[in-house]
């Protein structure tokens, strides 16, 4: 039986096609010969209220305007469990001081809070544990 899996850094084909070569390379390379003339054509058609090409040359140009959320201060109850904390979060998105979308982060967050302390929490169990046992040994 022959070995027939590739090596590595050899290629399967080496006399296989060249790079730049595929179809795909050979139409951007058409495509790039009329390029100019192309971009003069979409502009006037945009100047002349031609709201495709307008909306083309704009998203290839000018990149999207990223929503912002002004920050907002408010106090999580420090002294209670992530439950009341995830209420309080709850509440302030209900009174309107905080957006929906701040409201999920926060709770997202605080779902990632109660997994690291789950974590630690059971790390300390099980360290305790063995400790328990070798002092049993």
């Amino acid at each position: 039986m022959t070995d027939t899996k590739f090596r590595p850094g050899k290629s399967g084909n080496p006399k296989g096609r060249r790079p730049g070569t595929g179809e795909v390379a050979v139409l951007r390379k058409s495509i790039a010969a009329h390029l100019p003339a192309i971009i003069r054509q979409l502009v006037k058609d945009a100047k002349e209220g031609d709201s495709r090409a307008a909306r083309l040359l704009l998203e290839r140009v000018i990149p999207p305007i990223k929503a912002m959320e002004q920050s907002v201060e408010f106090v999580l109850p420090a002294d209670q469990g992530l439950t009341a904390q995830g209420a309080a979060i709850i509440q302030e998105v209900a009174a309107g001081k905080l957006s929906p979308s701040q409201g999920a982060a926060l709770l997202s967050g605080l779902g990632n809070l109660a997994r690291v302390k789950e974590l630690d929490e059971l790390t300390n169990r099980i360290e305790e544990l063995e400790l328990q046992q070798e002092k049993r040994q």
